[in-house]
């Protein structure tokens, strides 16, 4: 399976803002938040890579970095082979049909003076030359398959007259109306109600085999990632501390981190207690990262060794590699 998707040493650092005050005092330094710390990886035709970690560990900021609605401070993103890195912004338009999106919050990504058939077929108004009556019909087919029916009644419906579920089933009928071939799913189930979480997972699932789908999967929950991704990349303050498959991770996993992710993953049955212990402290800076390992002052099995140096991503069997000293 050839790769759609190959990021490396990608690296993004915003400049923290300073008053004057500061800026008088601290002299000509500037802060920079490390929101992603060189990380590599690729993703395949047709597979769904989780991107998983807790909030602040840079995972929607590489899914924005991955579409170029972000500017790498440095590394490379190739898209099916071609380095789209420094791409102009006219070159990346014949891009953005192939890349889409779907956001956390649809409520702050749709327009409230925007109608539910409008905003679902805007993209076809930027990248398809089509007519009104054909725009409508394109938009309407689609809202049948996403499960927005009536779509004629709802096609004139504005976004706060929907429900959750039906909110997020516009985003997904947005970023799907062009016929992509990569999708970002940034937490596409965090708003949603419980009661239609599962709907949402099985919906992205049939969308998936129907359109030949690959995804980058962006979540804090690995019961969620368990049940759609095929492999699982484990996020810590910008970098990634583990990856491998869905099945690698669950049933062996190396890392402490996935470890105390694996070890808060709720367990239905009151009688059984988590033995396992919870990382101490809180997720440090990104401003000022600890030296080495990131993940060494939480740690319970660090060693001076974690302080000194970064430990590289190593295979450690099959398909899954760790960014850890510990055997």
């Amino acid at each position: 399976m050839d790769d759609l998707i190959r990021i490396k040493n990608l690296k993004k650092n915003f400049p923290v803002q300073k008053n004057f005050l500061d800026l008088l005092f601290a002299g000509a330094k500037q802060s920079y938040v490390h929101a992603v710390d060189d990380i590599s990886f690729e993703i395949k035709k047709g597979e769904v890579l989780g991107l998983a970690g807790e909030s602040g560990s840079g995972k929607s900021t590489t899914g924005r970095l991955l579409l170029r609605l972000l500017e790498p401070t440095d590394g490379t993103i190739e898209y099916d082979g071609e380095d789209i890195t420094n791409k102009p912004y006219k070159e990346m338009r014949s891009y953005r049909e192939k890349m889409q999106v779907v956001f956390q919050d649809p409520n702050s990504s749709l327009s409230p003076r925007m109608k539910v058939g409008d905003a679902i077929g805007h993209p076809l108004k930027i990248h398809k030359k089509l007519s009104t009556v054909q725009r409508k019909e394109e938009v309407l087919s689609l809202m049948e398959k996403v499960g927005l029916t009536p779509a004629d009644f709802l096609y004139n419906k504005y976004p706060h007259q929907l429900s959750g579920g039906q909110s997020q089933r516009v985003v997904l009928a947005r970023a799907l109306i062009t016929n992509p071939e990569f999708v970002v799913a940034d937490e596409p189930i965090a708003m949603a109600d419980v009661s239609v979480r599962a709907l949402i997972l099985e919906l992205m699932k049939d969308l998936k085999k129907e359109f030949d789908l690959t995804y980058l999967f962006i979540t804090h929950d690995l019961s969620t990632a368990k049940y759609l991704c095929d492999r699982i990349a484990i996020m810590y303050l910008g970098q990634i501390v583990e990856i491998g498959s869905k099945e690698e991770l669950f049933n062996n996993p190396h890392h402490p981190y996935t470890k105390a992710l694996l070890s808060a993953v709720p367990v239905p049955d009151p009688t059984q207690r988590r033995t396992e212990e919870i990382p101490r402290g809180e997720i440090p800076s990104a401003i000022n990262p600890p030296a080495g390992c990131h993940f060494h002052p939480r740690c319970r099995y660090a060693t001076p060794e974690c302080s000194a140096s970064r430990p590289p991503l190593k295979n450690i069997g099959g398909t899954q590699y760790s960014a850890c000293i510990l055997e």
